[in-house]
């Protein structure tokens, strides 16, 4: 249940890329004109994630997971119905706040429930299911627009809300009690985010993810036009891609929960992110100097795939056990730094071209070298 919260944001980030061009015909609009939308459902999750974890630490878990996954599957349901672009984007900033609910607050029910030593097993099991969904999302976009039109993508996540909406009701009980919540409503947890901002402990881990998440977006935002346009693989072929890189990702994170009982995550958190930045580093060389054949470019990044499998149970690990006094507010910087970082290296990719992998890998390779910086730093004890 938690793992369908965290990833129905993601899920809804990307599922509708794929009809891009057919939403901005329907919308008379063009291309960067529509792509303001998917802008907007980013900003969205930001705001939400820093809104709604540190409100859950002051008012509890539960009515902050229902009343975000009521406005997700509404939103969800507006966006299908949109008569105009300036509706779509609307809606799918609301979209965004309300489904940022399902992130933020999942993390924090693990820390509510679990103790350090079972903490780790448990995001790893939960990020096996979650890391994939960004990756998995513009491939079940495409399926479902083999049979539907772009508005039908949103009603299958207003549905999907729906079932959230249920379960929450049904399986989700409070984590959070009264006496462990904090004073001052939202005022008392963005004091709270203000207080966590300013310890070293907790925003190297912050910053990790955030270097992390930048990586991922790169991916993303490269493979999309790499897969097809350059190597020239038709959509059934793309999406094997994809679906070997998913499986690669989440055994990382199932392989996370072993690796945890016999290492500290600050290890295995450097060990990962030094692999990922490895691959990113490989494929940049081979593309400048001989240029990179398909086999080449998917070794690479299944490399790093797999490492991020162990690099977000690791990272997320790390900062919640050491923001325990406000689990809420400490998911709320790791994922709006996340968000933050990711939407701003998507479009650089794009600034530089996607007619080879260079400008993918060289974004990739920076954000991880200096997510690796930030790695070795929570080695660092304060």
């Amino acid at each position: 249940m938690l793992a369908g919260l965290s990833g129905a944001a993601p899920l809804a980030t990307d599922m509708y890329v794929p009809g891009l061009p057919d939403l901005a015909t329907s919308l008379g609009t063009d291309a960067s004109g529509a792509q303001l939308s998917l802008t907007g459902f980013l900003a969205g999750i930001i705001v939400g994630q820093l809104i709604l974890g540190p409100l859950s630490d002051a008012v509890g878990r539960r009515p902050v997971l229902l009343t975000g996954t009521a406005g997700f599957t509404a939103l969800s349901a507006a966006c299908a119905l949109a008569p105009t672009i300036a509706v779509l984007d609307v809606a799918r900033f609301g979209q965004g706040v309300s489904g940022a609910a399902g992130i933020v607050v999942a993390r924090a029910v693990v820390a509510d429930l679990f103790d350090d030593h079972d903490i780790a097993a448990m995001y790893s099991r939960l990020g096996a299911i979650t890391a994939a969904a960004p990756v998995l999302a513009p491939m079940a976009g495409g399926t479902l627009l083999l049979v539907l039109p772009w508005r039908g993508v949103f009603a299958v996540l207003a549905t999907f809300g729906l079932l959230l909406v249920l379960g929450v009701w049904r399986w989700i009980p409070e984590s959070h009690p009264p006496q462990a919540r904090l004073s001052g409503g939202v005022t008392g947890g963005l004091r709270a985010i203000a207080t966590l901002a300013t310890r070293r402990a907790v925003v190297a881990p912050v910053l990790a993810l955030s270097f992390g998440g930048a990586a991922v977006f790169a991916y993303i935002a490269g493979t999309t036009f790499i897969f097809q346009d350059i190597y020239r693989l038709t959509p059934a072929a793309a999406s094997l891609v994809y679906g070997v890189n998913a499986i690669g990702n989440m055994l990382g994170s199932l392989a996370y929960g072993r690796l945890a009982r016999h290492r500290p995550p600050e290890t295995l958190l450097v060990a990962s992110t030094a692999v990922a930045a490895t691959g990113a580093a490989l494929l940049f060389l081979v593309s400048i100097t001989v240029g990179s054949p398909l086999a080449v470019t998917w070794g690479c990044l299944l490399l790093s795939l797999t490492a991020f499998g162990v690099f977000f149970p690791a990272v997320v690990t790390i900062a919640q056990q050491r923001g325990r006094t406000a689990p809420g507010a400490t998911s709320a910087l790791l994922g709006g730094g996340q968000f933050l970082l990711g939407a701003a290296a998507s479009p650089i990719v794009g600034l530089f071209g996607t007619h080879t992998p260079t400008p993918m890998a060289a974004v990739m390779t920076l954000v991880l070298t200096l997510a690796t910086l930030a790695a070795l730093a929570t080695t660092r004890r304060p």
